[in-house]
């Protein structure tokens, strides 16, 4: 049965997503890849972020205001109440510049220190995904109604298809670009979609069979790790580690281990 607490905190969590994705579709002006200057398309996303930012915190601080906050953006608040909300207004903020689909509204909750819901809002894909610890995960989308998600059967490793992101900084890029280099011969291929929390959800609805990637922070992947979780995926770092800056992996039973001892073997943690 599931916690009345966890229900009531996915249900704020499902309510902040949705608004906040609303303000990031609709005030995105139609121009913004193709600004005159430089900096100015760089400038309307990072205040397109803080706005969604300060839209979730503020909800959040007016129904819950002894729970503490962790924001891409800056928000951080202890708490005393035990929970903390970890939010990415908008990851996939390149996707975001360029009129791509896919970026997302990640939204998580912990109760003392673990995860216990998560919302990810993806409104340019008309969907969101939702899970509470123990609750299964859940989708609502073009379809009627919410529909319950099950990661895919797993393929032989050959036949998988992952998800991967790179890093902004030169030198890791070049080290990751490496390892991929290496890794696709051993796979069915590998996507770059541009969003942690996407890739996670994607692969909990079955469209990947594995996903992983390096420099990750806690509002990056704490909504879709538990989503992906309760999908049926397994989610990890480095062997016997949980996701972390270091190394996230996630895939199907089956692909999560081979492609977790893959990435060791390649050193796919460090420079």
């Amino acid at each position: 049965m599931t916690d009345p607490l966890h229900t009531e905190l996915l249900e704020l969590a499902q309510e902040a997503a949705r608004r906040a994705g609303a303000l990031l579709r609709d005030g995105r002006p139609a121009d913004l890849a193709v600004a005159a200057t430089k900096s100015s398309p760089i400038d309307v996303v990072t205040e397109m972020d803080i706005a969604a930012e300060k839209l979730i915190t503020g909800l959040i601080a007016e129904r819950r205001p002894d729970d503490g906050i962790l924001g891409e953006e800056g928000a951080a608040t202890e708490g005393t109440s035990g929970v903390r909300w970890v939010i990415d207004p908008l990851d996939g903020t390149v996707n975001y510049l360029y009129g791509l689909p896919t970026w997302a509204v990640s939204i998580a909750v912990e109760q003392d220190g673990e995860t216990v819901a998560g919302v990810v809002a993806v409104p340019m894909r008309g969907e969101t995904f939702h899970a509470v610890l123990g609750g299964g995960a859940w989708a609502t989308g073009a379809w009627d109604g919410a529909r319950r998600l099950a990661c895919r059967p797993a393929p032989p490793l050959d036949q998988a298809l992952v998800s991967t992101g790179f890093n902004y900084v030169a030198e890791v890029r070049a080290h990751q670009a490496e390892v991929a280099r290496r890794l696709i011969p051993r796979l069915r291929d590998i996507r770059r979609g541009g969003s942690a929390a996407v890739d996670l959800c994607d692969l909990a609805a079955g469209r990947l069979d594995g996903y992983y990637e390096r420099g990750l922070h806690a509002w990056d992947l704490a909504a879709g790790d538990l989503i992906a979780r309760e999908a049926g995926a397994l989610t990890g770092g480095r062997p016997g580690q949980r996701p972390s800056g270091d190394l996230t992996v996630a895939g199907t039973p089956g692909v999560f281990e081979p492609l977790q001892r893959l990435l060791e073997d390649f050193g796919a943690w460090h420079d």
